[in-house]
């Protein structure tokens, strides 16, 4: 798997991506293509959890585990849930503020083998109602 700062512009075929929290209580699978736009985003929350954001279509997310081992933390204006296990405390995936018609997995718990490639953009969610939307990435 390699990063660049390049744009990714052409439309990829998608591929079904795995991945989980720390402990493997929580696995899921998410219908991603194979060379993905991340978004490293500057906010409290991000910053202090080192979350790399991969947002998609709600459609394209499966929790295929751990419904039962994943809690709830909810601040500010409650928007954004934030799913993480309650046994090993990794977030792997949550509804975002920004997106709340997708789901934004963390790029950092997906399985290795499927990510050909990635890019970095970074977003400055310190004054996220000042940057550009981010809807269109959990549009089909």
């Amino acid at each position: 798997m390699t990063s660049t700062t390049t744009a990714n512009t052409t439309a990829s075929p998608l591929v079904i991506h795995k991945g989980g929290c720390h402990c493997g209580r929580v696995r899921y699978e998410v219908d991603a293509p194979a060379e993905l736009e991340i978004t490293d985003c500057n906010c409290s929350i991000c910053h202090k959890k080192g979350f790399l954001h991969l947002i998609v279509p709600r459609t394209r997310f499966r929790l295929l585990q751990g419904a039962d081992d994943v809690a709830l933390y909810m601040f500010g204006t409650g928007a954004a849930k934030h799913y993480f296990c309650r046994h090993c405390g990794v977030c792997s995936y949550y509804i975002p503020r920004s997106n709340p018609d997708g789901v934004d997995v963390n790029f950092r718990c997906l399985d290795p083998g499927t990510v050909q490639r990635y890019t970095t953009t970074p977003f400055d969610g310190q004054n996220w109602e000042e940057q550009p939307s981010l809807a269109h990435l959990s549009q089909e």
